[in-house]
């Protein structure tokens, strides 16, 4: 029997904290499942729930050959009062099992997401963004009658408000050629070897989700270690990135075609190493360093002069770890606000010392003291 993506029978009673299913999909009904899981056991949901796409009559190309279209039975609600009643049950039971930390993600179409982020706002979820995911090769529009449907939309939202949710913006950032990550990205839909198929070569799922989409959603929002839950696991997209990355899963599934696909695809997944899961740490998430410890431990002595970049101020140090420019004294951010007339200043960047006749930005001596700080035993 698989330990990791082992498929477990129904249980009756809720699990302890101690006993959360890791590595595991629960088969059956995503509310009853998540009722069933620790109150405020995982870190981030990914939801790629039904999209109630309503469609009446199957779709034709202009040659008459048929679409293979979204017509699964659980994509199929009898109103929308009945889709927003079954939206609301899950998203409750979905905030219950989240942590207070925790965030969530919500993918869907013009169909269905408005309905969805409405019973977010309603269920008291903090909306941290909205991003558009733009396909490379959207299905075309064969009847001609609307614009290419070309992207789908993410809702990432927090527990509530005040939540303190994980985004490695740093690493987003590197991975976006040192370019701040945008709300628009561009992935072609799932296709060619990643899209499973049966053995009479048909799609598995009929919206499986490119493992693209999901390494950026758990890189940059989740830790090494995070569970991951999704609740609607489909053929397992979200194990098997999470596998991957070195996060733990909980995936819940009712459609044993589904479930038997996602076993032997996660069961095939091998971990990245422990070093290439190594995240660049953002600077705020960084140990704070006041600039008089740089004083206090010599890398900077009282009597340098700092100049900005251009070496158009310049400023001394004290002893007390402030800086003297004129009338002006102060901290390294306030000199640097006011020598230039300015609101605020980063003083970190702004600043430089003279080292073997190069101006060197302050910090850098910052960045030194953190490297000796990560070298102590914790």
């Amino acid at each position: 029997m698989l330990r990791t993506g082992l498929a477990v029978a129904p249980a009756k009673e809720p699990r302890p904290t101690k006993d959360v299913p890791l590595d595991t999909i629960l088969i059956g009904d995503c509310i009853t499942r998540m009722n069933e899981l620790p109150e405020k056991s995982v870190d981030l949901i990914f939801a790629d729930p039904p999209y109630n796409l309503q469609l009446e009559k199957g779709l034709t190309r202009p040659d008459q050959s048929r679409v293979d279209a979204v017509d699964d039975h659980w994509d199929q609600f009898d109103s929308f009062a009945h889709y927003d009643r079954f939206t609301r049950d899950w998203m409750a039971a979905a905030r219950r099992v989240l942590k207070p930390n925790g965030a969530i993600w919500v993918i869907g179409s013009y169909h269905n997401i408005f309905r969805v982020g409405t019973v977010l706002q309603d269920l008291k979820f903090w909306v941290l963004n909205d991003v558009i995911w733009r396909k490379s090769n959207p299905m075309p529009n064969f009847r001609g009658t609307r614009f290419t449907n070309a992207h789908e939309t993410l809702i990432w939202a927090a527990r509530e408000q005040k939540s303190k949710v994980t985004f490695n913006y740093e690493a987003l950032k590197l991975s976006n050629d040192d370019t701040q990550m945008r709300s628009d990205w561009l992935f072609p839909i799932c296709t060619g070897a990643e899209r499973l198929k049966d053995e009479s070569d048909q799609k598995v799922h009929p919206t499986q989700k490119p493992e693209a989409l999901l390494h950026r959603i758990i890189m940059g929002t989740t830790k090494p270690g995070d569970i991951v839950l999704d609740p609607f696991f489909g053929t397992g997209t979200t194990g098997a990135v999470a596998k991957k990355l070195g996060r733990r899963f909980i995936g819940i599934e009712r459609e044993a075609e589904y479930v038997n696909a996602a076993l032997r695809r996660i069961a095939a997944v091998k971990p990245h190493s422990k070093e290439a899961l190594k995240t660049t740490q953002s600077k705020r998430a960084a140990p704070r360093v006041a600039f008089g410890s740089l004083v206090e431990q010599g890398l900077i002595r009282p009597g340098t002069k700092l100049s900005d970049p251009k070496q158009k101020y310049t400023a001394i140090v004290r002893a007390d770890g402030s800086l003297s420019s004129g009338e002006y004294t102060g901290s390294i951010h306030k000199v640097g606000a006011l020598v230039q007339g300015a609101e605020a200043c980063n003083g970190w960047t702004f600043w430089h010392a003279q080292i073997e006749g190069k101006p060197t930005v302050i910090d850098e001596f910052r960045e030194a003291i953190r490297a000796q700080m990560s070298q102590i035993p914790a």
